[in-house]
């Protein structure tokens, strides 16, 4: 087989991301691409968690779907929650001493879930146990039931390895590896890898080990490793594995960052703690990582670091954007190059804080009363997230401008296999600098609308929330005012004049498709599959993806959409209102009529969207879908 997927679930704080790390190192290490979502209750410890993954032969995947090949549960919620997601033939891995575990007694459950899966047992006849539901997806749907007793097998790496059994229950994360990798062929080469990486303590390491070798020889025996993917052949020789917090602080550092500063908060704080352990560069300098005491101080210390001189960022997402906004009017108006890396997830207010979604668009687009030149870009997948942040920062020094860098939460918390990033063509443009011995500096000089920036130190220069003139000193007169919005405003004509329009946008399909998706951001990888299935199916589907708001790809989609016809173009986002949608209309004319939408915090899938298409062409002019638990 080309492609595997599977689900991995178990209680918040049980040991998930242990698993999943293991799992994606060593399937990385026998050559397979992988894409693996965490999705997770904002708790910290207790409520369903689980990771869905796919381990591809052929490509470094960018997509998720359902049906998945393999079910893993830690705990009994994780079998009720996900049976439906098992494809028939399917294997699901569970713990045997759970089956008498009722769905109605999982206090964790969501009341609308438990309600769902009463009527749906009442129609099945099943009697809610865990026993019954394995009988029923045995009997009706073909599933393979890898039945263990966690008991047995901790037990059993106690007597052979001496664990301490109040620290038993620490290799529970463990069984499902030992599981998931006999079934599927793992090779014990990139087993042993993962497992050294994740336990460097010797001993620690060998229990792991040595719990593995029991469960793989005990899956193995009963059912060989019919899942074993095809050889790889995606011909890539290195890669890295890293989620998209980790891709977007690596960039950060090639960038030259010097400053970053946030306020802890979900799922931006990742990328924080990433540089925190990179703060001290070998012959490099250092970076200065401030945790602050709120998201104001966080974007005003950036600003105060970006006036000296410094590569300077802010890494928040929405409630803490919501808060930074007044600071980021500020920096417009003084022409500081700043970066807010910016990580969406389900809002309003605290909405969904470990969900995702694309509703901060528009809020983006126009933060803070005014009108101020900026830039907003925005990454959908790991690679666009690595190169966009350091373009971020060339952008934001030569236009000096701040610049936003919108990212979803799926593609933030998503770990992937990529290549390593070919630095080859990374330069650092640094705009235009002030000379060192003026006898004067005029740090808003009007001769251009880009006045050659110095540094606070270099020169006596004032800054000002107010209107100013040339120096910086606040001035009120009419002329002066006008004078400095064109000066501040013209740059966003120099912008779009010299960013090219390819950088803006990328077209994925046949010239002049039957329908085209038009989306942004994580909705890349699915909606490039989903073309790629609708082609071979015999629909003639494209995709145009855009990569920047601020300056809008408007020549491009509006001869696209001059090619195609406005009818045939359908928005695909993660937001109710089809934000990009109305910037489109905004910056081109054209309206984008039709849509498809998902705002309920998990990922968009190939299948629901290569439906909701199909659904459009009969006729349907907007879509929502909400497919996953």
């Amino acid at each position: 087989m080309n492609e595997l997927r599977y689900i991995i679930g178990g209680p918040q704080g049980g040991g998930l991301e242990t698993t999943s790390e293991i799992l994606s190192w060593a399937f990385a290490r026998s050559g397979y691409g992988i894409i693996s979502d965490r999705e997770y209750f904002s708790n910290i410890k207790g409520r369903h968690s689980y990771v869905h993954a796919t381990v591809s032969a052929t490509e470094l995947p960018k997509h998720l779907n359902y049906p998945v090949d393999i079910v893993a549960a830690m705990d009994a919620e994780t079998v009720f929650t996900h049976f439906n997601d098992l494809r028939d033939g399917g294997y699901l891995i569970y713990n045997s001493d759970d089956d008498s575990v009722n769905y109605a007694s999982i206090p964790s459950m969501e009341r609308e879930l438990r309600e769902r899966l009463s009527e749906q047992f009442k129609q099945l006849g099943l009697d809610g146990t865990v026993k019954s539901m394995v009988k029923y997806l045995q009997g009706s749907r073909n599933v393979r039931v890898v039945a263990l007793s966690f008991k047995e097998l901790l037990m059993e790496i106690q007597k052979r390895e001496g664990v301490v059994p109040s620290q038993a229950s620490r290799y529970i994360s463990t069984i499902l590896v030992g599981a998931v990798a006999a079934i599927t062929g793992i090779s014990e080469d990139s087993l042993d890898y993962s497992l050294r990486r994740r336990f460097t303590r010797e001993d620690v390491y060998r229990h792991n080990r040595a719990m593995a070798n029991i469960v793989i020889d005990l899956v193995r025996s009963q059912f060989g490793t019919e899942l074993k993917l095809d050889p790889p052949r995606i011909g890539v020789k290195s890669v890295l594995v890293a989620s998209g917090n980790d891709a977007i602080a690596m960039a950060k550092v090639v960038a030259g960052v010097r400053f970053q500063a946030y306020y802890p908060i979900t799922p931006a704080a990742d990328e924080s703690f990433t540089l925190e352990e990179y703060e001290t560069i070998g012959g490099e300098g250092s970076i200065i990582v401030f945790q602050t005491e709120d998201e104001l101080a966080a974007i005003n210390a950036a600003i105060g670091a970006a006036l000296t001189g410094v590569r300077s960022s802010v890494a928040t997402s929405g409630p803490g954007f919501d808060l930074m906004v007044e600071g980021l009017g500020w920096a417009g108006h003084n022409e500081v190059p700043v970066v807010v890396t910016y990580y969406q997830r389900g809002g309003p207010s605290t909405g969904q804080p470990t969900r995702g979604g694309q509703s901060d668009l528009l809020s983006s687009v126009f933060a803070s009363h005014g009108e101020y030149p900026r830039i907003v870009l925005a990454s959908g997948d790991h690679e666009e997230a690595f190169y966009d942040a350091i373009d971020a920062f060339n952008y934001a020094e030569t236009y000096q401008v701040p610049v936003i860098h919108l990212v979803d939460k799926f593609l933030a918390n998503t770990i992937a296999t990529i290549p390593l990033p070919n630095l080859d063509n990374v330069r650092i443009t640094r705009g235009v600098l002030a000379s060192k011995g003026l006898r004067e500096y005029k740090r808003f000089d009007l001769s251009s609308p880009i006045s050659p920036r110095a540094f606070l130190g270099d020169y006596v220069m004032w800054y000002t929330g107010d209107e100013h003139d040339e120096y910086g000193h606040i001035n009120e007169d009419p002329i002066n005012r006008v004078r400095m919005m064109d000066k501040r405003m013209r740059k966003l004509d120099i912008i779009d004049r010299e960013i090219p329009e390819e950088r803006r946008y990328s077209y994925f399909g046949p010239e002049r498709p039957d329908v085209l998706l038009v989306g942004w951001g994580f909705v890349k990888g699915v909606a490039v599959k989903a073309v790629e299935e609708l082609n071979e199916e015999g629909t003639r589907a494209g995709y145009y993806h855009i990569r920047m708001f601020i300056p809008f790809p408007r020549n491009s989609l509006t001869k696209i959409a001059n090619e195609v016809g406005a009818d045939k173009l359908v928005a695909v986002e993660h937001n109710y209102m089809a934000q990009a949608s109305k910037l489109a209309a905004m910056n081109t004319g054209i309206m984008i009529g039709k849509s498809i939408v998902k705002y309920t915090g998990r990922p968009m899938y190939v299948h629901e969207l290569v439906n909701a298409v199909k659904n459009v062409l009969k006729g349907s002019t907007r879509e929502v879908v909400s497919y996953g638990a």
